[in-house]
């Protein structure tokens, strides 16, 4: 299947809108400690979180994967890349960090933010 930008655009304009009337989560259970460490290591609150997932653009989007958990195989999981201008909770400042956000939005338009964290590997960008 070949994606387009503006199969991009839409996808997040549905996705914003369920933000902004805020249908959405980040996971942060047990399996997610990569999205716990960045939120233990960088002060973003509730406010800050919403914004960079708001300013998420069709140009940082890398790529579509499917949910590998049983049962959930026809979701499509859309893979994005964010440089965030962060402040260290320790006291270091600011710092450029690269995240890695991998959204799955569910048919009843609601979204579950699956991966919020820095990047452990550079992303390649489809439309860069």
């Amino acid at each position: 299947m070949e994606i387009t930008i503006a199969d991009i655009e839409k996808y997040l304009e549905e996705v914003k809108t369920s933000i902004n009337a805020d249908k959405y989560r980040v996971e942060m259970n047990d399996r997610r400690q990569a999205n716990q460490d960045l939120f233990m290591d960088y002060l973003i609150d509730e406010d800050k979180r919403k914004q960079i997932l708001l300013s998420l653009a069709a140009l940082d989007f890398s790529e579509i994967l499917p949910n590998e958990h049983v049962g959930y195989e026809h979701e499509m999981l859309y893979v994005f890349g964010k440089d965030e201008n962060l402040l260290h909770r320790f006291g270091t400042g600011e710092e450029l960090i690269s995240l890695y956000i991998k959204i799955n939005k569910l048919e009843s338009n609601y979204v579950i933010v699956i991966s919020f964290h820095k990047q452990m590997y550079p992303l390649k960008y489809k439309f860069k």
